[in-house]
């Protein structure tokens, strides 16, 4: 069985000694706070191979596709990052 799937649009990245954590959110027009609608906790080691196999994937979609292309920067704040 596959499980259903979301859509999120901005993603918040923080982390601690003991794991990484990822929350999903969705954003919709018009309403002005965000909603968190998956959170990921991951150990360092399995965030790293996430990042791994992430860089991969996005190696052959651009062969495949073309340059994805940036269109806001990043966020930094703390040890959080808003992707």
């Amino acid at each position: 069985m596959i499980a259903a799937g979301i859509h999120t649009n901005p993603a918040l990245i923080s982390h601690s000694p003991s794991e990484f954590v990822l929350d999903f959110i969705q954003l919709m027009p018009g309403v002005q706070q965000a909603k968190v609608r998956s959170r990921i906790i991951l150990a360092p080691l399995h965030a790293k191979r996430v990042l791994s196999a992430l860089q991969q994937n996005i190696a052959n979609y651009e062969q495949q596709f073309g340059e994805i292309k940036e269109v806001e920067s990043f966020v930094l704040g703390g040890n959080n990052i808003n992707a």
